[in-house]
């Protein structure tokens, strides 16, 4: 089985490993705002919240901070679940 998912199809409450960013499909501001807030390959994330009909922001647990993340920019990273 696969264990590599998109961001936003992450389980609520399970961890992962963020594996893979794909930087190309961020403005510079994204990409910039993301690696300000510890966003990086390797880094353990969990998905905390996520809306009930797939629109809006989603809320993730990134180290002990809770930060939002637009769906669109969410969508370009790459998580291994680890849990």
């Amino acid at each position: 089985m696969d264990d590599d998912v998109m961001l936003t199809r992450l389980p609520v409450d399970v961890r992962g490993v963020i594996g893979h960013v794909d930087w190309a499909r961020l403005s510079d501001p994204e990409a910039r705002r993301l690696r300000e807030l510890g966003v990086d390959e390797g880094v353990e994330v969990e998905l905390v919240h996520a809306g009930r009909w797939g629109g809006g922001p989603i809320a993730c647990r990134v180290g002990r901070m809770t930060i939002a993340i637009r769906r669109r920019v969410a969508d370009a990273v790459t998580v291994h679940r680890i849990g």
